[in-house]
């Protein structure tokens, strides 16, 4: 690698800042971890692509020489997500196999019947805001809204499904430490074991229950379902909470694409374009090279780190106009949920969520407006994803 690498984050800096500079920096840039470790970040398209190539990479750390020969630490923050045994950090057979057993819980036909219930949520958060000057959108609605729906999927009671907010923005954060990462994981294995006990008792029409069903040859221990527990409710939320931000704050700087969205109910086609152009995800961990390979010109070591960026969606060699929100634009084989066998699972959700949740905010008030200019929004300063912090609006025109 060079002897300069981009700092992730970088003190100083604002992540946008930090991942703007990264996005120029070429197709597969060298940068630096919290705790100075050195990775690789893919950013173009054709970068990305050979990347999510599952023959020249693999997931699972074992092929990563650093997290276990002691040049990594075992204290290191982001080993929750670097070394955790979920589907989302197996290969080939071991990836099948637990990929298999949520695929018959987590079914296109269950996610597309939970449309009606999201419509009744994004109403009832509606609702509730409060009859304010300014109203705190992340706080009020973008947050809310997701986590009450995966959690309620997999049947999380409703007073136990704050503190699932609270351990995830832990593990994700670019700034917590090894022991609040862990600690929080650790609480989180243990809600989840003891929700997988509840759920063997007293079954409900719910994914857990579902799981366990399709579990019934105990084919899988209890550990990976906590595994498998963990990866989609805390996937299944924290993406689209801050898809929904992004996405408002994208709107509202391209007023005349959101008077075509709602006139031509252009919602599906909106969610498509947020996911190109201000993706929710900017780094998403663990990919390590099976041997030496070259990447869009850049040799990349065998079992380095590999990390690829969402924002592939603004490659100029894809879009003609990379940097200007267009639902015209074509989304076909976009890359923001990945590709190939690791393909995100849910990926139906995501995209019903944010259609109903921003269709349904832009149609009760289609004078939104944000309360501060869009530079001066604070974003929450994670590793994987990025959204803003909060977000202020003003619901109509002069209030």
């Amino acid at each position: 690698m060079s002897e300069s690498l981009i700092q992730l984050p970088t003190p100083g800096e604002s992540i946008l800042e930090t991942h703007e500079r990264i996005l120029r920096a070429g197709e597969i840039v060298p940068i630096e971890l919290p705790g100075g470790v050195p990775a690789y970040m893919a950013v173009s398209y054709n970068a990305i692509s050979e990347v999510l190539d599952d023959k020249i990479f693999a997931k699972h750390h074992s092929n990563c020489p650093a997290l276990s020969d002691g040049t990594i630490p075992a204290d290191w923050p982001l080993r929750p997500l670097t070394d955790a045994e979920h589907m989302l950090n197996q290969d080939g057979a071991a990836h099948r196999r637990l990929r298999t057993k949520i695929n018959k819980a987590f079914t296109p036909g269950r996610i597309a019947a939970m449309e009606p219930r999201i419509q009744q949520i994004a109403d009832d958060f509606i609702d509730a805001l409060p009859d304010t000057e300014v109203v705190d959108l992340v706080a009020n609605y973008t947050t809310p809204l997701p986590v009450r729906v995966i959690c309620e999927l997999f049947g999380v009671p409703e007073d136990e499904q704050p503190q699932i907010k609270t351990w995830t923005l832990t593990v994700v954060s670019a700034t917590a430490t090894g022991e609040e990462t862990q600690a929080a994981m650790a609480a989180m294995g243990a809600y989840f074991a003891e929700l997988i006990e509840r759920k063997r008792r007293e079954p409900g029409d719910d994914l857990t229950s579902a799981l366990l069903e399709a579990n019934a040859d105990n084919d899988l221990s209890d550990e990976e379902l906590i595994m498998i527990l963990w990866v989609v409710i805390v996937a299944g939320h924290e993406t689209t909470v801050h898809l929904l931000g992004n996405t408002v704050i994208a709107l509202r700087e391209h007023p005349g694409q959101l008077a075509r969205i709602g006139a031509e109910d252009r919602w599906a086609d909106a969610v498509e374009e947020a996911l190109r152009y201000t993706s929710p995800v900017v780094a998403a961990l663990g990919r390590y090279p099976r041997a030496d390979v070259t990447v869009a010109g850049v040799e990349v070591p065998k079992g380095s780190m590999v990390l690829w960026h969402g924002g592939v969606g603004r490659d100029p060699s894809r879009t003609a106009e990379p940097n200007i929100f267009d639902i015209d634009n074509d989304h076909r084989d976009q890359l923001a949920f990945g590709r190939g066998p690791h393909f995100c699972l849910g990926a139906p959700l995501a995209r019903l969520e944010a259609r109903i949740a921003l269709q349904t905010l832009f149609t009760r008030y289609p004078d939104l407006d944000l309360a501060i200019p869009a530079t001066d929004i604070d974003y929450l300063v994670q590793i994987a994803t990025v959204g803003p912090a909060s977000l202020p609006v003003r619901l109509k025109p002069g209030s």
